[in-house]
């Protein structure tokens, strides 16, 4: 590992890419997929029917995420310095911390299964400190 690397980002890219990649499989799998994962019977009948709207919120959900792991391998110093930096870093930090505490009453009610919002909740609270561990950490040298 060469040094200045940071492991707590790096552990928070290699995160938000294989989530990234596991929403794209999900698009693949179908409805089996969104079901498996507790997108809600919703998005699984709408994938079914070959609606075109559970694949492209899926999608989009993909690309965030990736785009979510190339900030934090900028940030863990694997790759060259991302625009806005520290401020992108602190916006998805909150995202997750935010998600993983409200998620429970957030999703209540939205046809999602009871797994998927305590378990997605968990890990977003999980990623979101592995996020803060690591802004900590670089915050000398992203500021």
């Amino acid at each position: 590992m060469p040094e200045g690397i940071n492991l707590a980002l790096l552990l928070a890219a290699v995160l938000n890419a294989v989530i990234g990649l596991l929403h794209l499989a999900i698009i693949g799998v179908g409805p089996r997929g969104y079901r498996l994962f507790g997108a809600g019977e919703r998005m699984a009948v709408a994938a079914e029917k070959g609606r075109w709207y559970p694949a492209l919120i899926t999608a989009a959900i993909a690309a965030v995420l990736l785009i979510w792991s190339a900030y934090a391998l900028s940030a863990a110093g694997l790759i060259g310095r991302l625009p806005l930096l520290l401020p992108a870093m602190c916006l998805i930090t909150l995202v997750y911390l935010a998600r993983g505490l409200l998620g429970p009453w957030l999703l209540a009610g939205t046809g999602r299964t009871r797994r998927f919002i305590v378990v997605s909740s968990l890990m977003c609270l999980g990623f979101g400190v592995v996020h803060l561990l690591g802004i900590v950490q670089q915050w000398p040298v992203l500021s």
